[in-house]
């Protein structure tokens, strides 16, 4: 029982950092997502790695890592209110889920930004959606068929 505990104490520790307003130290590969249940109404905050950005439509892209299951990510369909903290900056965030084609190419340029720890990454992947990910194309694209990319924006 304790090395759970410690070991969830060290998987929260990243949003601490961002309820002290130390979210900065991540810079913009890490965001910290406070999202609304969708029954109990209760606020959540999860940590997700940012996978891509598009700075003219001032947005970042995060997989979700355990599918459509993901508890945040079902939030988020619910239409349960979402703030972002990235960096420096905090906002109200309205979302979108990326067409496959448009997640795949995020994916491919995240790969291809992080090649020197893809050896980590595809098996990790792998292990997620439960068959071999081996990066190629059609790989990337019946991937993020079943972990969906969601983009998350500020509201206007």
């Amino acid at each position: 029982m304790r090395r759970r505990q410690v070991a969830i104490g060290i998987l929260r520790g990243p949003t601490w950092l961002y309820k002290w307003r130390l979210g900065w130290i991540f810079g913009r590969r890490f965001l910290c997502l406070t999202h609304t249940g969708r029954r109990s109404g209760r606020r959540y905050q999860t940590m997700l790695e940012v996978v891509g950005e598009s700075q003219d439509m001032h947005e970042v892209m995060v997989l979700t890592g355990l599918g459509r299951s993901a508890q945040w990510y079902r939030n988020l369909r619910a239409g349960g209110a979402a703030e972002v903290a990235i960096g420096h900056e905090r906002f109200a965030a309205c979302h979108r889920e990326l067409e496959p084609a448009e997640a795949a190419a995020v994916l491919d340029r995240y790969e291809r930004r992080h090649r020197w720890i893809a050896p980590v990454i595809r098996p990790v992947l792998s292990r997620l959606v439960g068959w071999r990910y081996d990066g190629s194309s059609e790989a990337r694209l019946r991937l993020v068929s079943e972990l969906p990319m969601v983009a998350l924006r500020p509201q206007n």
